[in-house]
């Protein structure tokens, strides 16, 4: 189902880049956090932030581009989680903690192997609570995507994306374009950054004398991401990794939060009704940015809307 969000973007925030910009420099009050070090099967590690202690539902927060714990949307989630009595946690992507993962290869769009692995690893060490996880930005692909590959298999209740790049290729293009080149020349100097630091401590299948000329998106993404998780080129990540054409197959609850004018990406890359399964529900804002949301109070109404999906598909505490 496709629907219009009931959201009334604050007077004082038009337009797509306020909205996007502003809950990302605005104060949020946090909560303390219990770190938690998963050993994978291939050698790497995954860190896990656990909020503070409830006995509700426990809510994984999959984190955008470059995200962690401390991003000011993924604070908020998880303060406004523990408020309402659940149980949040936000698994960090490898590399994005604070501390460099052991392997050359590193997370992406497309990434779902991680996923699953710590949502197995929570549905059996807590099989009495419901689980349910939200995704941002990236980290909403990859959710999606899971979900879409393992249908009814999902070993969780309920799950919530957030701004997400349905299609990549048409994304990558997007932020190409106007003021979005700001946020690409952002996002990008710190994925060349993180990728020059590995490169000086151990050998990796990157050419680093062209790192500096990886100004895009598209670019960095062929001669960096692609070969490092196993696809062809970035023609073939963006294909297999975009997880429009997996929203078909996803089985459980699934809320999808988006704005038009999200300016990460074009509205043409919004999903239409009938490529969604029964399952999703797809509430697209006229306005709102990316990972904005703020209403004409200046509160954040992605927070509210989230807690109100998990009350209404897994209960509160």
């Amino acid at each position: 189902m496709r629907v219009g969000a009931d959201f009334r973007p604050a007077w004082w925030l038009p337009g797509p880049h306020l909205q996007t910009l502003i809950p990302n420099l605005l104060p949020r009050r946090g909560v303390r956090l219990r770190r938690e070090r998963l050993e994978l099967p291939d050698g790497d590690f995954l860190d896990l932030d656990w909020g503070p202690p409830r006995r509700g539902p426990v809510v994984v927060v999959l984190h955008g581009l470059e995200g962690s714990s401390r991003s000011p949307y993924a604070a908020g989630l998880i303060r406004r989680l523990a408020m309402a009595g659940y149980q949040g946690v936000v698994m960090h992507f490898r590399g994005c903690s604070g501390e460099p993962n052991r392997l050359p290869r590193a997370y992406s769009a497309g990434e779902t192997a991680d996923i699953a692995f710590v949502a197995g690893q929570l549905r059996t060490r807590l099989p009495d609570r419901s689980l349910g996880a939200i995704g941002v930005s990236l980290g909403g692909n990859a959710l999606l995507r899971w979900l879409g590959e393992a249908g009814e298999a999902a070993p969780i209740d309920t799950a919530i994306a957030i701004s997400v790049p349905f299609d990549l290729s048409q994304a990558a293009l997007r932020m190409e374009r106007g003021f979005s080149r700001v946020y690409q020349w952002y996002l990008v100097g710190r994925l060349k950054r993180a990728v020059a630091s590995k490169c000086g401590r151990m050998p990796m299948p990157v050419d680093r004398e062209k790192l500096p000329h990886l100004n895009d998106f598209r670019s960095f993404d062929d001669a960096v991401t692609a070969p490092l998780h196993g696809y062809r080129n970035v023609d073939d990540y963006y294909t297999r990794a975009s997880s429009r054409q997996w929203l078909r197959g996803i089985r459980i609850p699934t809320l999808i939060l988006h704005t038009e004018n999200d300016p990460f990406m074009t509205p043409g890359v919004i999903p239409e009704a009938g490529e969604l399964s029964d399952a999703i529900r797809l509430e697209v804002a006229a306005e709102g940015g990316h990972v904005g949301f703020m209403d004409s109070l200046g509160r954040r109404w992605l927070e509210r809307r989230c807690v109100a999906w998990l009350e209404d598909t897994v209960g509160g505490s």
